[in-house]
Parts: C-alpha cells; structure tokens; sequence
C-alpha cells in the first residue's frame, strides 16, 4: 500500500471523526444516564412523599351520599400519589437531591478500578 501525503491525511481525519464521534456518544450516554438518574430520585421521592402523606387520609369519612364505597377508597389513593407527585415536582422537599446525588456518587464508585466495596458502610 503505497501512503500519500493525500492518503495520510484522509486517514488522520477519519480517525479524528471516529474520535469525535465515539466522545460525543460518551457524552449523550453520560447525558442519558444523568436523566435517568434524576428520574429515579425524582420517582423515589414521590413515592415517600405518597407514604408520609397516606396517614392523613386514612381517617377521614365522607356522607354516604356523596361518595363512600370502594370507588371512593381507589380513587382516594389515586389522589395521594399524585399529591406526592405533585410535592416531588415542586422539589421543595429535597429528597430527590440528595438521593440522586448519592446515586452519583455510587455509580462513579463503581466505575473506578480503585475503589473498594463497603458492605458495612465504614469508610
């Protein structure tokens, strides 16, 4: 194979472009997995907030003729899970921060090649 100074040229671009691509996929990955990351913490903090908000409900009655029965009981707990959605979007709470934050953290752990597994959580 006869090299040019045209041939090697083309060649060294092309290598550029791989190179440039394969750090621009890194990126939307990293991106992607960023979103799914704040997804996660965002869902775990509606789902607690649901819990926490559950008891407040539970003894409430209603007259018996306007609402009442198992209709009332589902469509009660629909309600509570979209308050805690609601409180979670808000993001006054701070829950999901924090937990996405350690999720950060443990994901970067468990890429590095140095890093030790603590199962008692001394560090």
């Amino acid at each position: 194979m006869n090299l040019t100074a045209d041939t090697s040229l083309a060649l060294m671009q092309s290598s550029q472009a791989d190179a440039s691509n394969a750090a621009l996929k890194a990126g939307n990955a990293k991106d992607k997995n960023l979103e799914q990351i704040e997804s996660a913490a965002k869902e775990f903090e509606a789902v607690f907030m649901t819990e926490m908000i559950k008891p407040m409900f539970e003894g409430l009655k209603t007259n018996s003729r306007f609402g009442g029965g198992k209709g009332e009981e589902v469509f009660r707990g629909f309600m509570i899970q979209e308050y805690g959605k609601l409180i979670a979007e808000r993001g006054e709470i701070g829950i999901a921060d924090a937990v996405k934050a350690e999720m950060i953290k443990l994901q970067e752990g468990a890429n590095d090649p140095r890093a030790e597994l603590y199962l008692d959580g001394d560090r």
